[in-house]
Parts: C-alpha cells; structure tokens; sequence
C-alpha cells in the first residue's frame, strides 16, 4: 500500500517513546528545540480499543477518551504530521484496529518490540515479540497492507549478532518504513555499554532505514554527540531518551537552553494541554535530577496539583491567566452549543427542566419502567429513545418517541441512561401519567413485583416450574436502548 506522508526516517532527530515521559508537553517542546519526528509513550492495544476519539474545542486537540473518562492519548495539530504512535500489541488484529483508529491523527503507527519490563512483557508484548518472529511478521504485515500511515517497529538486539541480522531481515520483507534498534539486550540496563557494534551491521545489513538508539550514558551528552553516536552505529537516524527526557534542549543545534528556562516552557505547555498534575510532576523531576534536594525540589515534590506546581516554579499568575482563558473559551462554546441547540430544535418536541434522581424513586422502579408499562396499557408501541452526546463535554441528551410525540429535558446529564431516565419523566409529567415517585404513595409496579414473588414462591412450593414466562417478567424488566450513541455534528 502507497504510503500518503511526507514523514521521512533518514537523517533525524528522534525523541525515543518512554512511558509516563512521551506525553503532549514534552512532546511538544522536543518539537520546539528540533526534533524532527516524537513518538508517543508505548499504549496498549486493549486500553485504546475502549477510548472514544473526542474532539476537545476547548484545547483544540484530539483526544481519545477512556470509559472512566480519563484521556489515554492526547494530540493535536502541532504535531500531525511529525508524531508517530507507538502501541503494545501480540496480536495483529487488535494492532490494526488501534491504528485505524488513531490513523488520521498521527504521521505513523509503531509496534514495541523492545521494552523488557514486566507491564510491556506480560501478554507477549513489547522485548517478549522478540521470541516469536511468526507474530512479528504477522502483526507488521497486518498493519503495512491495512493503513496508510508508514508503520515502523522498535527492538533491542538478541544474544547473538547473527540471529538479531536475521530477524531484522525478516521484519524488513514486511514493508515496515523504518526500524529502531536500542543497542542492548533484554537483560541490560542503562549502565550497561550500548553495542554499537551491532547496530552498525543491522545498518549494514538491511536497506531500510536504521534508527540508533541507546547512546544516551555512553555517548550524548550534547547535541554534537548525536552525530558522533550517528556515526558509530552507520545509522540512518538516531532516537534519544534519557538524554532528552533530562533536558530536551538537547535537540537544540545551538546547545542547551538553561534549565529553567527549560522546565518553565514545559509547564507551560503542561498547563496550556491540560496535562495531569502527577505526569507533569514526574516529567519536571526528571529534569531536576540532582537538585531534588533542594528546596525547590522539595516544593515540587510535595505539589498536589498544576497550580501548585506553577507556584513552585513562579508561574501562579501564569496558571490564573491561562484557566482564566480556558474557562471563558469554554462558557462561550457552551452558549454557542445552546444556541445552535435552540435553533436546530424540533419545534413539536415537548420540553422541561428535569433531572432524574433515583434518591426519589423506591429501588429498581424508573421512569422508564412506568413509561413502557403505560404505553402497554393503552396499546401504544414502545417508547423510542434517541440520546446523543455533545463533544465539548461528554454529556447526554435524550429525545423519547411516544405514540409520535417527541419529550426531553433541556438538561444535559453525565450517562445515557440518566438522560433517557429524564426524558421519561417529561413524557409522563405531560401526559399526567404517575412516574413512580416515593412521594407518589403507593407504587402499582412494586405490588405488581411483589405478588409475582408470591406467585413464584407458591409454585415452588408445589413443585412447578420456576420459570416465569417472558410475557410476564417483560412488565417488571425496565427494556434499554440497543441503538448506538452517535455523536453530536461539530
């Protein structure tokens, strides 16, 4: 398949994917300093097969959004065209699922074949590939034919020269763009000599290009260095970590930026992306290394939050200004949303403020049950619920169809079902019909509930069947939408 980007791998500056440090902020300023391409930290496949991808109006960036509504994978404009997506996978399907998912989002997709630790091993993922040439060949293969995104994959060197020459062959018949090589074995540590011995006969041995990585404790100590550690390894490019994760102006030609100056670009991209507090912590401790005894470093230690971190390091009325912004970009597309929400409105569509709180209702009777029983009862078909979600933030909006008229709440609320709940109770607060509050007296469907226990306990105790007929246990089951919930036009 034709690749479609511009994205080369032959003479660049690569910012290395290293967990809890290859997010947004750093990201960003590894661009800023010259980087040519950054890799994202390593994600796993079955994480972001559960995310959403969210357009974030407020941030302006694409984010991809966990059911517990934390963001797995946050990217935006800047780095389109230059940021590649690195994943843990063992199974090809799952691979390509995840990059077709992101595909849009970023210039390609890479599989992580090299990290020894045990969260990237377990499963067969990351160094552990490195056992099994079959699922690399299978899952590189997969995502070359099926994207048009370069793909490219990242290894560590296997006990002997020969056999990691051979699987590099191999893993280039796959069409792969590119391969990073990371100069140590499984085994090996930091502190262990990077073999730039072998990297050297992998660049010698394949046409693709060879990406040298692992120069950081024997080689680069400042931006001269990577062309020296370039030149040990005969690589097409080189992929810094450490040296970078430490000060990532080391992608600077004209040398590095003072340190502070360094960290405060960084926090300000952490503030400005929105980035977690704890991420930016660990990232910014990084940088400090020896100064952690000091007493900024103990300051920054102990911050619980951004703006504890921005008053660290003298930026408080940075942090104001900045969520000050934020706030009122926020209220405005919010007002915007409401106004094109009136505009668009279906005039016949019944409206009231409600919100559904089950502290008002006894246990398990809903709106929704009373609604269905009642249309039951005057032979109408079932209520038709519609919910969609809004992008800014993520939440609900419900329209139910009952005998053809339209009701919902012009309240939005957090889940689905909340929303579906308070569209209910418009409909039956229209039609005069009780919705089954506690406050309502005496409840229809729990007696209901309660004489179909007894009726099962006296047919028990005859020896009957047990089970109750689907007919019947229809009138006590509240019925739920299978529809998907689309989302709202941008």
């Amino acid at each position: 398949m034709t690749v479609n980007t511009p994205l080369c791998f032959r003479g660049k500056n690569i910012l290395a994917p290293m967990v809890r440090v290859g997010t947004l902020p750093m990201r960003l300023l590894a661009l800023d300093y010259g980087a040519d391409i950054v890799y994202c930290e390593e994600l796993i496949d079955i994480k972001m097969l559960q995310c959403k991808r969210v357009i974030n109006e407020v941030l302006e960036t694409v984010d991809f959004v966990a059911p517990n509504e934390r963001v797995v994978f946050r990217t935006c404009e800047r780095e389109r065209e230059r940021v590649v997506f690195q994943m843990g996978s063992a199974d090809a399907e799952r691979a390509l699922a995840v990059a077709k998912l992101v595909e849009s989002d970023v210039a390609g997709i890479d599989i992580n074949m090299g990290c020894p630790k045990e969260y990237s091993t377990k499963g067969g993922m990351g160094a552990a590939l490195l056992t099994d040439p079959d699922k690399i060949e299978s899952i590189l293969t997969t995502l070359v034919k099926g994207i048009c995104k370069p793909v490219t994959c990242k290894i560590r060197i296997l006990p002997s020269v020969e056999d990691t020459v051979n699987l590099v062959k191999r893993i280039e018949k796959t069409g792969i763009a590119a391969i990073a090589v990371h100069g140590r074995k499984k085994e090996e540590r930091p502190q262990h000599p990077v073999h730039c011995d072998v990297i050297k006969a992998i660049s010698e041995a394949v046409s693709i290009p060879v990406i040298a990585n692992g120069g950081s404790h024997d080689f680069i100590k400042e931006y001269t260095d990577i062309a020296t550690f370039q030149k040990a390894t005969a690589a097409s490019s080189v992929m810094i970590a450490r040296a970078a994760m430490w000060n990532p102006s080391i992608f600077r030609k004209e040398g590095f930026c003072p340190l502070k100056d360094v960290m405060q670009n960084y926090i300000k991209y952490a503030v400005r992306y929105d980035n977690h507090y704890t991420n930016t912590k660990y990232c910014l401790c990084q940088m400090l290394r020896e100064q952690l005894e000091t007493t900024q470093g103990k300051k920054l230690h102990a911050a619980q939050s951004t703006q504890e971190i921005c008053e660290v390091f003298e930026m408080g009325d940075f942090y104001e200004e900045t969520t000050a912004i934020f706030e009122a970009k926020k209220t405005s597309l919010e007002t915007k949303m409401q106004d094109e929400d009136d505009q668009m409105e279906d005039p016949d569509v019944i409206k009231m403020a409600i919100r559904f709180d089950k502290r008002e209702y006894p246990p398990q009777i809903t709106p929704k049950m009373y609604l269905l029983e009642w249309c039951r009862k005057e032979k109408h078909p079932q209520p038709v619920y519609e919910t969609v979600q809004r992008p800014l933030d993520r939440l609900f909006c419900s329209v139910v169809t009952v005998a053809e008229q339209k009701y919902r709440s012009t309240l939005w609320d957090k889940s689905k079902k909340l929303a579906e709940q308070a569209a209910a109770i418009v409909c039956l607060r229209t039609l005069g019909v009780p919705e089954g509050k506690l406050c309502e007296g005496e409840n229809h469907l729990i007696n209901k509930r309660k004489r179909g226990d007894q009726e099962r306990l006296i047919s028990r105790d005859h020896g009957e069947d047990l089970a109750e007929p689907s007919h019947k246990k229809a009138n006590f089951i509240e019925e739920t939408s299978d529809r998907n919930v689309p989302k709202m036009p941008r």
